[in-house]
């Protein structure tokens, strides 16, 4: 079976209401069951509360940003098995070298599209069935 035979607990965590909105919707279509989380702060509350097999995370959020939310979470022996996928409107390698750093498994530029975001959860999904 492929990944997007299954749903997954998907936690969106952005600070834009339409990027949110936008995965959400993209995410729904594709199966999945999906949080959503303004800012780093709010985000690690909402993992610990549904313990999300994927998370998308933005990079640039106030309070917390997306590096520091990442690094919280991956030092967690509960969720460090869980994939983050990074969020971010620069393509930059010092941005993509940063999230590897904190323990992101994947990078992705805003805007995406739904193919995109889908794909991304096809790519983990094998990581996730085996952490589930």
């Amino acid at each position: 079976m492929r990944a997007a035979d299954f749903a997954f607990k998907i936690l969106v965590v952005d600070d834009s209401n339409t990027i949110r909105r936008s995965a959400e919707i993209f995410l729904k279509l594709g199966g999945h069951e999906v949080v959503l989380a303004e800012d780093g702060f709010d985000a690690l509350s909402k993992v610990y509360d549904m313990a999300p097999d994927l998370i998308f995370c933005d990079i640039l959020m106030p309070r917390l940003d997306g590096y520091q939310t990442c690094a919280i979470i991956k030092r967690n022996e509960r969720f460090s098995s869980v994939p983050v996928v990074m969020l971010s409107s620069k393509d930059g390698v010092f941005d993509k070298a940063r999230g590897r750093i904190v323990g992101a498994e994947h990078y992705m530029t805003k805007p995406f599209t739904k193919d995109q975001l889908l794909q991304a959860v096809n790519r983990f999904g094998s990581l996730m069935q085996g952490a589930s």
